[in-house]
C-alpha cells in the first residue's frame, strides 16, 4: 500500500510526497526527523526470499560507496511483513532523459562533461573490492543538479564480481539500444558492459536517436550508424571516442572507464585541461535567441559549446561575443526565414499531406527530427515501413497463423449473454467492476488505493489483468504497473514493474502471455511476458520519442498468432499487425489500413473468430463523432476498411461479444469525460446505455464464455 503524505516511517522518515511508483513499490520523498534533512526512501513490497536477497544487495552495495558522482546509502531496515526500505540522499533536479525531452539533444561539451563524470563513478565502481557493475546505465539513469552536478542513480540491477566467475547471477537490464550484446542472455558481463551502456547513452544525447540494438547488431550483421550522420556537427574526436565504447565486441571497446574519460575529454580543446573537480554541466539550458540559417542535420545555434558552472570564463565571454556577432549578422535574414517557416506550416496544416511532411522530416535540422525516414518496400508506396522487432534468443514464438475465410455479414441482435468487466468513478478514484450485459447485478472486483484501468480477461474468464496507480482516465499512464486479481481467492499479485510504466494489457487466447504497452523506453513501446517464466520481450522497435513515434495498443486474435495493433509515424496513428512466418522467415509487420493523413486509426479489436479487424476512426479536427471501421483479414492487402456505424453516435473502445453478435463500448450524451457504457449489435445500431452512474464508466470488455 502506498504510504500517505505525512506518514512517520520507523520513527524516524516522515513521508513529504512519492517520487515514482512501480509494481514492486515507491520511492518516496520524506524528511529525515532526526537530522532536519530530506532523504529519498525507496521501497520493495516484495518479502519473497529472492526479492529480498536482491535488495539487501542493492542495500550493501550503495551503502559502502562514498563518491562524489554517486548517491549514499544511509539506513536499511524492515517493517515485519510490510516491507524493506533503503534511505538515500534525496538529489534534486532532472534526469538526462528529461533533459534530452525538454532540448531535443545535448550539446557537445555537456555530453563531454556528464560523461567524463559517469566514468569517475565507474572507474571507482570497477575497482572496488570485489568489483561493482552497474548493467543499466541510460539516460533515465543519470540525474543532474540544479547546480549542474551529475550523478550515476538506480543500482537495482547491480551485481559483485567474484573472481573470474563467467556467469552472472540476479536480474538483468536489457534496454534495447543500451544494452551491450552479452548482456542478453547468459553471457559475461564485465566493467567494458558499463562502458557499452554509457557510449549508447552519449550517442543518443547527441543525436537524439537510440543506437541500433547492439544483440542485432552481433546477430543480423546490422551496421551502427555514425553519429556524424545523424548530427554533422559534432567533432570527429568526440564521434570516434563514443562509437569506440560501442563496439560490439568487448575486446574491441575502452578497457576501462578511465581510458574512455580521456577520450571524451580530450575531443575538444576546452575540456582537455579540465579535472575531476570541474565535471559540472550548464546549470540552465543556453539562451533562446535567433538561430543560424538551418542545415539539414545540423543542430541549432543552442547546441554550440556552453561553458561549465564557475569554470573557464574567459571561454564563455568568447562564446558570447560570437553569440553576439551572429545575432547582429542573422538579424534581418531571421525574420525571412520565420515568415517563410510560418506560411510554410500554415499551408501544411491546411493540406496535412503526408508525403509532404516526410519530405520536411528530411531537411529540417537534427533537433528537430533526428530520425532518417526508412527505405519504403516495393509494395508500399507512401506508407511508413514496418517497425523491426529487437530480437531477443528468450522469446516465444508465436505460431504461424492459418488462412481464414471471408468474414460474413453481422449477425442480427440476439446473442451475447454473459458479463462485461469495466471501469467506474463511482466512489472515488477509478476502480474495476463486473456487471451482466444488460447492466444489471453490478459489483466492485478492485480496491486500489490509487485507482485502477484497462481490464482484461484470462481465456478462463477467472482472472482480470489491469493497471495501477489509475487515479483518472487518461491516455497514457505512467510509473503504472500490471496486476492480476485472481476471482476465485480475490487475491492481487503484481507482474514485474518497469521505471516508465505499463499499462494496455492484452491477455494471449493460451493464458500464458500478456502484451502490453510499456514506457520503460523513454516511449510507447510494445512488449510481451510470459505468465510462467516471468520473461518480458520487446515485440516492436518504433523508433524514439524525438520523432514522435510510438506502437500501442496491443490486440491478439482468437488464435493468439497474431497482434494488431496502433503504430503512429509523421503524426498520423494508423493500424499494423505482426505477421509471423516459417522457420526461414523472421516476423513481419504489415500495414493492415490505410485511411488517410487525414484521421487517426486507433484501438483495434479482432473479431471472435478472427476474421475481421474492427478500430476507430477519428478525424484530425474533431468535428465528427468517433466512428466504428472494419476489414476483412482476407481482404488485408486493398489496406480499405469499411465504417461499421453511421457516425452520428460516438463510439469508443469497443469490445465484441464472445458470440460475436454484441458490442460494448463507451459513449457519451453531454461530454467526453462523462462516460457511460452502451452495447449495440454488431452493426452498432441501434445501441442501449448500460450504466447510468453520475461518475464516468469506461474501459468495457466482455467476459470470455467459461468452459464447463
Amino acid at each position: 500500500m502506498t504510504l500517505e503524505q505525512g506518514t512517520l516511517l520507523n520513527g524516524r522518515y516522515r513521508i513529504i510526497d512519492i517520487l515514482g511508483q512501480g509494481g514492486m513499490g515507491s520511492v518516496y520523498r520524506a524528511l529525515d526527523e532526526n537530522l532536519g534533512i530530506e532523504v529519498a526512501i525507496k521501497e520493495n513490497l516484495f518479502t519473497t526470499d529472492e526479492y529480498s536477497r536482491q535488495f539487501r544487495l542493492e542495500a550493501v552495495i550503495l551503502a559502502s560507496l562514498r563518491h562524489q558522482h554517486l548517491p549514499r546509502v544511509t539506513d536499511h531496515f524492515v517493517m515485519g511483513d510490510e516491507g524493506q526500505y533503503l534511505t538515500m540522499d534525496y538529489i534534486e533536479g532532472e534526469d538526462l532523459r528529461q533533459r534530452m525531452e525538454r532540448l531535443g539533444t545535448i550539446p557537445e561539451e555537456d555530453a563531454i562533461l556528464i560523461g567524463a563524470a559517469v566514468c569517475d563513478a565507474l572507474a571507482y565502481l570497477h575497482t572496488r573490492k570485489p568489483p561493482v557493475l552497474h548493467r543499466d546505465i541510460k539516460p533515465g539513469n543519470i540525474k543532474i543538479t540544479p547546480e549542474g552536478e551529475v550523478f550515476l542513480v538506480d543500482f537495482g540491477l547491480a551485481k559483485l564480481v567474484h573472481g573470474s566467475q563467467t556467469t552472472t547471477t540476479g536480474a538483468r537490464a536489457m534496454t534495447p539500444g543500451y544494452s551491450p550484446p552479452e548482456q542478453y542472455g547468459t553471457a559475461r558481463t564485465d566493467p567494458r558492459s558499463d562502458i557499452y551502456s554509457l557510449g549508447a547513452t552519449l550517442y543518443a544525447a547527441l543525436t537524439g536517436v537510440i543506437p541500433e540494438d547492439g544483440l542485432g547488431r552481433v546477430m543480423d550483421n546490422v551496421q551502427l550508424t555514425s553519429i556524424r550522420k545523424h548530427n554533422a556537427h559534432i567533432s570527429r574526436r568526440l564521434a570516434s571516442a563514443i562509437e569506440k565504447a560501442m563496439e560490439a565486441y568487448p575486446d574491441d571497446r575502452f578497457q576501462v572507464a578511465d581510458e574512455f574519460r580521456r577520450g571524451l575529454l580530450n575531443s575538444s580543446s576546452k575540456t582537455q585541461r579540465f579535472t575531476e573537480l570541474d565535471l559540472n554541466i550548464s546549470v540552465q539550458p543556453p539562451p533562446e535567441g535567433p538561430a543560424e540559417p538551418a542545415t539539414p542535420q545540423v543542430p541549432s545555434a543552442r547546441q554550440a559549446a556552453v561553458a561549465p558552472a564557475n569554470s573557464l570564463v574567459e571561454v564563455f565571454n568568447a562564446a558570447t561575443t560570437r553569440f553576439r556577432r551572429r545575432m547582429r549578422r542573422f538579424a534581418g535574414l531571421g525574420s525571412w526565414v520565420a515568415l517563410i517557416l510560418a506560411l510554410v506550416f500554415g499551408w501544411l496544416a491546411w493540406n496535412n499531406n503526408l508525403s509532404f511532411r516526410t519530405f520536411l522530416s528530411s531537411v529540417i535540422p537534427s533537433g528537430a527530427a533526428a530520425t532518417e525516414a526508412p527505405e519504403l518496400t516495393p509494395t508500399q508506396t507512401n506508407v511508413p515501413p514496418s517497425p523491426v522487432p529487437t530480437q531477443t534468443n528468450t522469446a516465444t514464438p508465436l505460431p504461424t497463423l492459418m488462412p481464414t475465410p471471408v468474414l460474413p455479414t453481422a449477425t442480427p441482435m440476439g446473442g451475447g449473454s454473459g458479463e462485461l468487466a469495466f471501469v467506474s468513478t463511482r466512489t472515488g478514484n477509478p476502480q474495476v467492476y463486473i456487471m451482466n450485459a444488460d447492466g444489471s447485478n453490478v459489483r466492485q472486483v478492485t480496491k486500489q488505493t490509487e485507482g485502477a484501468c484497462q481490464p482484461d480477461w484470462s481465456p478462463d474468464g477467472m482472472k482480470i489483468v489491469y493497471v495501477t496507480p489509475c487515479l483518472q482516465k487518461k491516455d497514457t499512464y505512467q510509473g503504472s504497473s500490471l496486476y492480476i486479481v485472481d476471482l476465485a481467492t480475490n487475491t492481487n499479485t503484481a507482474l514485474p514493474p518497469s521505471l516508465g510504466g505499463d499499462f494496455e494489457p492484452a491477455w494471449a487466447p493460451d493464458g500464458k502471455r500478456i502484451a502490453f504497452t510499456s514506457l520503460r523506453d523513454g516511449y510507447m513501446e510494445i512488449y510481451m511476458i510470459n505468465l510462467d517464466t516471468r520473461q518480458e520481450t520487446r515485440l516492436t522497435k518504433a523508433q524514439n520519442i524525438f520523432t514522435g513515434v510510438y506502437a500501442r495498443q496491443p490486440a491478439w486474435n482468437s488464435f493468439g498468432s497474431q497482434i494488431a495493433y496502433v503504430l503512429k509515424r509523421q503524426g498520423v496513428s494508423q493500424i499494423w499487425f505482426t505477421t509471423d512466418g516459417d522457420a526461414n522467415q523472421s516476423k513481419q509487420y504489415t500495414q493492415l489500413v490505410q485511411s488517410g493523413n487525414r484521421v487517426l486509426d486507433t484501438l483495434p479489436v479482432w473479431t471472435p473468430d478472427g476474421q475481421k479487424v474492427y478500430f476507430i476512426e477519428t478525424n484530425f479536427e474533431g468535428t465528427a463523432p468517433p466512428k466504428l471501421m472494419g476489414i476483412s483479414y482476407e481482404n488485408r492487402a486493398t489496406k480499405q476498411a469499411i465504417q461499421i456505424t453511421d457516425g452520428t453516435f460516438s463510439i469508443v473502445d469497443v469490445s465484441i461479444s464472445p458470440d460475436g453478435q454484441l458490442i460494448a463500448f463507451e459513449s457519451w450524451i453531454d461530454k467526453p469525460e462523462n462516460q457511460d457504457i452502451y452495447s449495440a449489435p454488431i452493426s452498432g445500431s441501434p445501441h442501449f446505455q448500460l450504466t447510468t452512474d453520475p461518475g464516468s464508466d469506461f474501459d468495457p470488455v466482455w467476459r470470455p464464455l467459461v468452459k464447463k
